[in-house]
């Protein structure tokens, strides 16, 4: 009798017993768990500003591309964050103001923009530039160093990260013109007004960094004594109040009045 016929073995490395099969073929097998994200994205999705910053433009497919260490850095009242001519880097505040200073050709020094919570800043690395301005801070302060690399990556893919970009771009010069039309010009107690609009708008709208005096000479182009006698001013008047040292608490219904009897004088 002959033995029953054996169905042919499909062509093939031979499995040895208790070996996994084989993977068959089309199937992409990850070489690491596919759940895996990396550290940093996870800490840019838990971000408390996210929405306000430049990242907030990134949905969380785009976040999880963020392989890179972004730095943290903590800053005290006057430290310096970057120096004029060093190599420009980007930065997001996440918490505190920072101010930028320029010296002019006599040496004079000013202050020329002012960044709160949600500001990006140092848009400058992206082209290789150098930095044109001193950064510091004003207030304690926290900030994200952003790889410029890592931007320039993302914008290859996410165009929502390229109008993000352009829009911080437009706002940083809307900032300076207005800067140089509000705080630069006209009679002194209109520009302390408005700079005390631009404080508590870069905090909780009620409670505010107040500059010395000479950094608020240096902002408004005012002397000491001209800056002194307008803050004074505004105490008396219950816009203000000394809160501790370096902080002010502001009366948003005297604020409004100010402005107004500013524009009209």
């Amino acid at each position: 009798m002959s033995p029953p016929a054996v169905a042919p073995r499909p062509a093939g490395r031979l499995r040895a017993p208790g070996a996994p099969a084989a993977t068959p073929p089309g199937r992409v097998v990850p070489l690491y768990r596919a759940d895996e994200r990396h550290p940093q994205a996870q800490v840019c999705r838990r971000c408390t500003i996210r929405s306000e910053a430049l990242f907030g433009a990134l949905d969380e497919t785009a976040l999880d591309r963020i392989h890179v260490h972004i730095a943290e850095l903590m800053l005290a009242p006057g430290e310096p964050l970057s120096r004029r001519g060093d190599d420009a880097a980007l930065y997001t505040v996440r918490a505190g103001v920072v101010r930028a200073e320029r010296s002019t050709t006599r040496g004079d020094r000013r202050i020329v923009r002012l960044a709160g919570a949600g500001a990006l800043i140092g848009q400058e690395a992206l082209l290789g530039r150098r930095s044109d301005d001193e950064w510091v801070a004003c207030t304690a302060a926290q900030l994200c160093r952003i790889p410029a690399s890592l931007v320039r990556e993302l914008l290859r893919s996410e165009p929502a990260l390229g109008q993000a970009l352009m829009q911080r771009w437009q706002s940083a010069l809307d900032d300076t013109e207005a800067w140089l039309a509000d705080l630069a010009t006209g009679p002194a107690r209109r520009r302390v007004v408005r700079l005390v609009q631009r404080l508590a708008g870069l905090g909780d709208g009620r409670h505010l960094w107040l500059p010395r005096r000479s950094e608020m000479g240096a902002m408004l182009d005012l002397t000491l004594e001209t800056a002194s006698r307008q803050i004074s001013a505004l105490r008396r008047d219950g816009v203000l109040t000394a809160v501790g040292p370096g902080g002010a608490e502001v009366s948003p219904a005297a604020l409004a009045a100010a402005l107004r009897a500013a524009d009209d004088a």
